[in-house]
């Protein structure tokens, strides 16, 4: 801007009967963003963004290796059982984009318990 140069994006024609297949990836606050996205002529066929917290909240992958909130909760203490608030501040470290409650299952008994943060 300072050197006079105010354009805020770049015209671009696709080829009209190609299929292109575009991705954009970027190390977001919270980790990293991803948007792929695929074309054909001027017509998008396909659009899909992984955002951090799914990166993060994932499952285990095919391989076996642990998301990072499962990583992180491996081995943690949690001296009250009954007030589990270790668990919510670990993963609040992650500064997750989700709901702010919490429900926990005792695989032994199957009971659910429910935590709601205020913020």
């Amino acid at each position: 801007l300072k050197q006079g140069d105010e354009s805020t994006w770049t015209r671009f024609e696709f080829p009209k009967e190609e299929t292109n297949a575009c991705v954009a990836l970027v190390e977001a606050p919270r980790g990293s963003l991803g948007h792929f996205v695929t074309i054909k002529g001027k017509t998008i066929t396909h659009y899909q963004v992984v955002v951090p917290s799914t990166w993060n909240a994932s499952p285990r992958d095919e391989i076996g290796q642990k998301g990072a909130y499962e990583a992180s909760l491996t081995g943690l203490p949690v001296p009250n059982p009954d007030e589990p608030l270790e668990i919510i501040r670990t993963i609040h470290s992650f500064d997750p984009c989700l709901a702010c409650a919490v429900h926990l299952i005792d695989t032994d008994s199957g009971k659910l318990r429910e935590f709601k943060v205020e913020v």
